[in-house]
């Protein structure tokens, strides 16, 4: 499958059954990419190499699809939370590791999810709280699971998994963000109509005004960047 290029970055076309089977087969790092995450990898080169050399790249945020929608490319949006949720049913029975969030955020998300999907099978659970890296990369390595989701926030989470990918070259590791704090209950999940138009991201400023700074001006001036450089990378 062709890649589709937005300021530089390669960002797959798969649609959300495609990019499933190709996670499957390919293993490795899947990157749920967003505006901030470009925004920071035009910034630091070694996080845009970190992008550069994972082996799928999903758009997760609303302004890629729409950025890629400028520069020629209609390509569906893959929601990491429902991304990750989707492959601890295609993986159930495997092994799976947790790593991030708060104490109790993971906690009540891994019992939620044992009960939402029987065969679950949590071989090991770490939170973010934790300042020996090396200790938690080893534990992980050692582990060996078929899936790994990691909650530390970007670029945290992804400098971790990429950490892990000589030693875990048969595992699926996915950044997932804020995933856990909705499937712990702690962080109730934007109504269908929000998620179906991609605004989730609206929804959660409303209830959070405190992201309000986050997420503004990273969005605008990402796609102002995309109208004013996107033709660029058509001609690539």
């Amino acid at each position: 499958m062709e890649r589709a290029k937005l300021l530089g970055f390669n960002i797959d076309k798969y649609d959300f059954d495609e990019a499933i089977e190709v996670a499957k087969s390919k293993r490795g790092h899947v990157v749920t990419i967003n505006p901030e995450m470009i925004d920071y990898a035009s910034k630091n080169i070694n996080f845009a190499e970190i992008v550069h050399h994972a082996e799928l790249v999903i758009p997760d945020g609303i302004g890629v699809q729409l950025g890629l929608k400028l520069v020629g490319n209609n390509v569906a949006r893959i929601a990491g939370v429902d991304f990750a949720k989707r492959m601890l049913n295609e993986t159930k029975g495997s092994p799976v590791a947790f790593v991030g969030a708060k104490a109790h955020i993971i906690e009540k998300a891994v019992i939620n999810l044992k009960n939402e999907i029987s065969e679950l099978n949590v071989i090991y659970t770490q939170d973010g709280y934790f300042t020996d890296t090396e200790r938690v990369l080893n534990e992980v390595a050692e582990k060996q699971p078929e899936l790994l989701l990691v909650a530390l926030g970007s670029p945290k989470q992804e400098e971790f998994i990429y950490k892990l990918k000589t030693r875990l070259p048969n595992t699926i590791m996915i950044g997932v963000g804020g995933s856990f704090d909705v499937w712990s209950g702690e962080v109730e999940r934007a109504p269908e109509i929000y998620q179906k138009l991609g605004l989730e991201w609206l929804y959660r400023t409303i209830k959070e005004p405190k992201r309000f700074k986050r997420i503004f001006p990273t969005l605008p001036m990402f796609v102002l960047k995309v109208l004013r450089y996107g033709v660029n990378d058509v001609n690539r």
